[in-house]
């Protein structure tokens, strides 16, 4: 990382493919208020084939605060550790270009460092959405029923976390601990906040340092993304011998049983013994119906609580979305570390691309 000139704050960014929301990004961004600190953005782009270079190039030159590096290596962790060693800030400080800060986010998130002596501050996940459909996914989001209790989707927790949105360390934490892992596609955050509270670290989280994230506006594209987080759990444990949380294996351990139990009763009404096959469809119809019962109360607490009935017939859709592709994902990245024993982090693969 840069010394020369050394500034008070450094923001960095990855992005790909943001045509449709980079502009308001950077208003925001430059928006900021920064009192007396010196400050710099430096956005790496993953060659988006989109109008992001075209877009960025004209903010670049309008805005002299902003610098545009490229990203070849297209994935979050190659373009985040780009920006960094670029960076001469003494704190630094990430956003992402899909979402909106508030105009003291910076400050704030400098503030909480500093008065809390933690290594890393940052702020819950809030989420802005338009739509239905969307709304339905940003509810589900931040209920427990879908994340398992991870304290950043509750936007009112203030305290000690294991992780937490975005972030903003001193600069020296990257010399003590290393930058982003190159090899991780996804949940490169969640790998570095593992890393700096094994090596006596400390996160806070704030309700007060507020942003707004924008979440994926259809099922579709929600079951892309959390296949992705599944899948690269996987190897985010394999490094550290241990997953971050236990409730990381839940979804994977669901659906494992959700295909191994209709299996087993199949083979056993073919080869015998019958009882089995008949226990192994009882234990899958029960545990079938279990998982349908919470989802549908889980989706009536969530409807209720947003005031929101609309979003009902979506809400366990939703749910099913999170837990199905995140466990499916997992499994996945199981079978493939097993036979290949490392990730496979090109920016081309539909595991690894930066997706919106």
């Amino acid at each position: 990382m840069q010394n020369q000139n050394v500034l008070d704050i450094s923001i960095i960014i990855a992005c790909r493919n943001e045509e449709a929301h980079i502009v308001e990004f950077v208003e925001s961004l430059v928006g900021q208020a920064m009192g007396h600190l010196s400050w710099e953005a430096i956005i790496a782009d993953g060659m988006s084939t989109d109008a992001t270079p075209a877009i960025l190039a004209e903010l670049s030159a309008k805005y002299p605060n902003l610098k545009v590096i490229p990203n070849p290596g297209r994935t979050v962790s190659k373009g985040l550790n780009a920006a960094i060693r670029m960076a001469r800030g003494q704190y630094i400080l990430r956003m992402d270009a899909h979402t909106i800060y508030s105009s003291t986010y910076c400050m704030d998130c400098v503030t909480t460092l500093e008065s809390t002596g933690a290594d890393n501050a940052g702020g819950p996940a809030r989420t802005r959405v338009e739509g239905l459909e969307a709304s339905a996914i940003a509810a589900a989001y931040h209920s427990p029923f879908s994340t398992g209790g991870a304290k950043f989707h509750d936007p009112s927790y203030e305290g000690w976390v294991d992780t937490v949105t975005y972030g903003c360390w001193r600069r020296e934490v990257f010399e003590r601990i290393g930058m982003f892992d190159e090899a991780l596609a996804r949940n490169q955050d969640d790998e570095f906040n593992l890393r700096l509270v094994r090596a006596g670290g400390k996160i806070w989280q704030s309700p007060f340092i507020v942003s707004w994230y924008t979440p994926r506006s259809t099922i579709s594209s929600l079951f892309h993304q959390y296949f992705q987080y599944g899948f690269w759990k996987v190897f985010v444990i394999r490094k550290h011998r241990m997953p971050g949380s236990w409730r990381h294996l839940v979804p994977a351990m669901f659906v494992l049983t959700m295909a191994v139990l209709p299996l087993i009763a199949a083979v056993s009404a073919i080869i015998g013994p019958e009882t089995l096959s008949v226990a192994m469809t009882m234990c899958w119809i029960a545990l079938l119906l279990t998982y349908v019962s919470a989802n549908l109360v889980a989706s009536i607490i969530t409807a209720n609580s947003n005031h929101n009935w609309r979003m009902l017939p979506l809400l366990p859709v939703a749910y099913a979305a999170f837990h199905f592709s995140y466990g499916s994902g997992f499994l996945m990245a199981l079978i493939q570390s097993s036979i290949q024993g490392k990730p496979k982090a090109s920016g081309d693969s539909v595991f690894a691309r930066i997706t919106r």
